[in-house]
């Protein structure tokens, strides 16, 4: 089998682009990332791509007049590569409707929450003042609202008394990590398709998320 072809879209550290790269490296997915996107010249993720030989582009959003402009500029360095998945690992930037529609149904994200809870920012200080037993992380297929789209799998985490911010998002992002390069191997083996925009599995309506809970998955 061909190897599937990724393109991955980032703004900072780059830490799920490793893990996808190290799922890659020990053969636990048949993938290569063709391009690593940013839209910040300082992204560090810049740097793990390039010590992989991975090329990478910088589009900054700064230069563009509006969000149409920025979109058109990505997707001139995309859809020439023809990728089987566009992969947002921590890239913040809101996306147009256009953009979403031209890749609908291969454009993925994660999010730190166990979406439809807390869509946005500082998801984790939302679980902890709400006084959430447990957090967690969604990936998801993604749709023209803010953080919606239909979920794949979910990571639960614990949210402990003695838990900061800071404390729960190191949890999070270690699950992050386990369920992101999943999800992508899940769709690019074809297990993971849509039938009249419905989500499905192995060829079966996927009414709820799959659910990574102690290293399994159920």
């Amino acid at each position: 089998m061909d190897k599937a072809s990724l393109v991955v879209l980032i703004s900072g550290t780059g830490s799920n682009l490793q893990a996808i790269i190290d799922a890659i490296k020990n053969n636990e997915l048949n993938a290569e990332i063709s391009t690593v996107i940013s839209n910040q010249v300082s992204a560090a993720g810049l740097e793990r791509a390039t010590r992989e030989n991975i090329t990478t582009h910088v589009i900054e959003h700064k230069r563009y007049p509006n969000r149409e402009f920025f979109d058109q500029a990505l997707m001139q360095v995309i859809d020439p590569l023809k990728p089987d998945l566009v992969v947002l690992a921590g890239f913040m930037r809101i996306l147009s409707d256009n953009f979403v529609e031209h890749y609908r149904h291969r454009l993925i994200n994660i999010h730190p929450s166990l979406l439809p809870k807390y869509k946005g920012l500082n998801t984790h200080q939302k679980a902890i003042s709400n006084k959430d037993k447990v957090h967690g992380a969604s990936v998801h297929y993604v749709g023209t609202e803010l953080d919606s789209g239909p979920v794949v799998i979910q990571a639960e985490v614990p949210v402990l008394a003695t838990d900061t911010a800071e404390t729960l998002a190191k949890r999070v992002l270690k699950e992050e990590h386990k369920i992101y390069p999943l999800a992508i191997k899940l769709h690019i083996e074809g297990r993971v398709t849509f039938d009249d925009g419905q989500l499905k599995l192995d060829g079966q309506q996927l009414t709820r998320p799959l659910l990574w809970k102690n290293n399994q998955l159920s």
